[in-house]
């Protein structure tokens, strides 16, 4: 269940696809501590950023910044899960990571940065966003604030490392397996809202080779498809069978939760 404090202001607005006027929001410390990340924060700190802070709704499709546009917004997901994409010139398009309410995405520190991927909504949910002016300003001030930011970035590289060794070397199942695991990680519970056809993108492979990967993983109890819907079964098979393609990231996100534990 998605516990993000809800209640009237001026400063939070509503992407969803709606005749109806913007939802607004007020900013609670409780609420921006659903991100890990912010969770993390000296509460002196995330009092400061407060004010600069706006809690958004992120519905499914919905892209936050594309390759080669300055980024003007930093999001810290709470529920929402976001998929970092490369597309090339010619339309293909391949998830290079992932982020969620551990994370942040979007972080420029110098004016005029320009995005190295584009970064879409893949499962609906909440986030709070800032300019990334001020974003910049907060690191420059010192804190814990610059070195969450650095240490997180190491982890989104070893997933992103993780990710290219395993399209090179990995099945399709095991891929299959890494990437129903990141989800989970960043989910609520253990049933996915996703197509094959949406996991064949993102995994930039052909859609019948999913639907062979997620047949098997079925027969083999570890997952139920149905229409859209994937309930994972058995984690830890899931794990097992992912090896490699899924540990060495996790091994570096867990320790990245180690860390912020001690903030």
């Amino acid at each position: 269940m998605n516990n993000t404090q809800l209640s009237p202001s001026p400063r939070t607005r509503d992407y969803g696809n709606t005749a109806r006027p913007p939802l607004a929001f007020s900013i609670s410390p409780s609420g921006a501590r659903q991100n890990e990340l912010l969770a993390a924060l000296p509460e002196r700190e995330l009092a400061a950023l407060l004010p600069e802070l706006e809690l958004v709704t992120l519905p499914v499709g919905k892209e936050l910044f594309e390759c080669g546009a300055c980024m003007e917004y930093v999001y810290f997901p709470t529920s929402a899960i976001i998929s970092l994409l490369y597309v090339m010139e010619n339309g293909a398009t391949t998830e290079i990571a992932v982020a969620g309410r551990e994370g942040v995405v979007g972080v420029s520190l110098f004016a005029g940065e320009r995005a190295m991927c584009s970064a879409m909504v893949q499962s609906a949910g909440y986030g709070y966003r800032m300019h990334a002016r001020h974003l910049r300003t907060a690191f420059h001030q010192g804190g814990a604030l610059p070195a969450l930011l650095m240490r997180y970035n190491t982890a989104l590289f070893a997933q992103m490392a993780q990710n290219a060794v395993g399209g090179r070397h990995s099945s399709i199942e095991q891929k299959l397996c890494r990437w129903l695991l990141e989800r989970l990680d960043r989910s609520s519970d253990n049933v996915l809202k996703v197509t094959q056809e949406m996991i064949a993108i993102m995994l930039g492979v052909r859609r019948e080779s999913i639907t062979a990967a997620a047949g098997k993983l079925q027969e083999e109890g570890l997952i139920a498809y149905r229409r859209g819907t994937i309930t994972v079964l058995d984690r830890s098979g899931l794990e097992l069978y992912a090896g490699e393609c899924y540990k060495v990231a996790k091994t570096e996100y867990d320790r990245l939760l180690e860390d912020v534990a001690h903030y």
